[in-house]
């Protein structure tokens, strides 16, 4: 049965959500970064992503009875207090990981574009094998590049991991996609620290797209101020929204906290709140997620016989719009560029999936190459 007396509180910047939620009473945005505990104090539902920081602080004494964050990672959310509360809550596992993947798969191929260099004569190494890892190292594995991986509490029960110190002794590329975690066996908290980088092999690339304080800045911008020997690829920042402008002068990728912003990854993750609350009122969502996906801009592109296959790459995701957006932004004084950094992902441009462009033509091997890649291939 339907409630129109609900008030949902979503983030501004999440799309979808009158399409999915507006049924049920009336939705309010608001900027996720600075929520408090009067504007949700009224509020049935809360939607966030993870610039808001959810516990008690800001949901005590308020109607709130449903959290959902339309994210991978959940360290912004105190999931131990709601529970105590009684308050149900959902994540978005692997929404955007495909777009996290996109992102780094372009980032790559544009830097081998650029240097000359061949991927498939790389070892990757990838730091974090869930989600988001889990599906770099499948595209990789079709590429035919050789990945090694690390995921500690996987490896527990699983074999096919290698240790971080030997992935860092032998990746030419590390892509850190692990969550943010700063107790337990395996705090991931400053990972990266002083010791680890100096091990980095020289001429490696890090890139990271997971959280930015799993890499300690700090002691990454001495190691490059030392020795400019690394190619820094970064997404995340360890004190967001504040860039370190001097670490971002030694990148040669730096984007506003974006991998994931596909508006497919941003609907999917609208969509997999929508659907958990529909289960908790034990009921079915009324429309498929199809429904509120658009049509890609374009949909088709013609290879032709001497086709560059980064071509299509960058028709679908170019980081370096994104890599200019940013560094615009960098003279400007802290807060002014904290604010800048959040208006670039609110005001972010619509960016889909490379799954949604199909191929046609091109040879046999590039056919196969942008398959690999996560393009979709079509004979006519």
């Amino acid at each position: 049965m339907q409630n129109p007396k609900l008030l949902i509180v979503a983030d501004e910047n999440m799309p979808a959500v009158e399409q999915m939620f507006g049924h049920l009473g009336t939705v309010r945005r608001l900027p996720g970064r600075t929520l408090s505990a009067t504007q949700v104090a009224d509020a049935d539902l809360l939607l966030v992503r993870s610039v808001s920081r959810v516990d008690g602080g800001l949901l005590a004494g308020s109607k709130v009875r449903f959290v959902g964050t339309a994210t991978i990672g959940t360290d912004h959310v105190d999931q131990a207090w709601l529970a105590g509360q009684g308050i149900a809550f959902s994540a978005a596992p692997g929404c955007n990981a495909d777009a996290v993947v996109d992102y780094v798969l372009s980032s790559l191929s544009h830097l081998a574009a650029e240097r000359g260099f061949s991927l498939a004569d790389k070892t990757v190494g990838i730091v974090g094998v869930g989600n988001v890892g889990g599906r770099l190292q499948a595209r990789l594995q079709a590429l035919g590049i050789k990945v090694l991986l690390n995921d500690p509490p996987r490896a527990e029960h699983e074999p096919g991991f290698v240790s971080l110190e030997q992935l860092i002794a032998e990746a030419d590329i590390l892509c850190l996609h692990t969550p943010l975690t700063r107790g337990g066996d395996y705090p991931t908290h400053h990972l990266f620290d002083a010791e680890r980088l100096a091990q980095l092999k020289p001429g490696a690339i890090l890139l990271n797209a997971g959280r930015g304080p799993v890499i300690d800045n700090r002691a990454l911008l001495a190691r490059l101020d030392a020795r400019q020997d690394l190619t820094l690829v970064l997404d995340v920042w360890e004190h967001e929204p504040v860039v370190d402008r001097a670490l971002a002068a030694h990148c040669a990728i730096a984007t506003p906290h974006i991998a994931g912003y596909s508006l497919d990854g941003k609907i999917r993750g609208t969509y997999m709140l929508y659907q958990a609350w529909c289960r908790s009122q034990g009921r079915q969502p009324e429309q498929p997620l199809a429904h509120y996906l658009p049509p890609a801009p374009v949909s088709l592109l013609a290879l032709g016989e001497q086709a560059d296959t980064l071509d299509p790459v960058r028709l679908c995701y170019d980081p370096y719009r994104d890599d200019r957006a940013l560094r615009q932004t960098l003279h400007l004084p802290p807060q002014a560029r904290a604010e800048a950094f959040d208006r670039l992902r609110k005001q972010y441009p619509v960016r889909r999936e490379f799954s949604t462009l199909n191929l046609r033509g091109g040879d046999a091997a590039q056919r196969q190459w942008l398959a690999g890649l996560g393009f979709r291939l079509v004979d006519h």
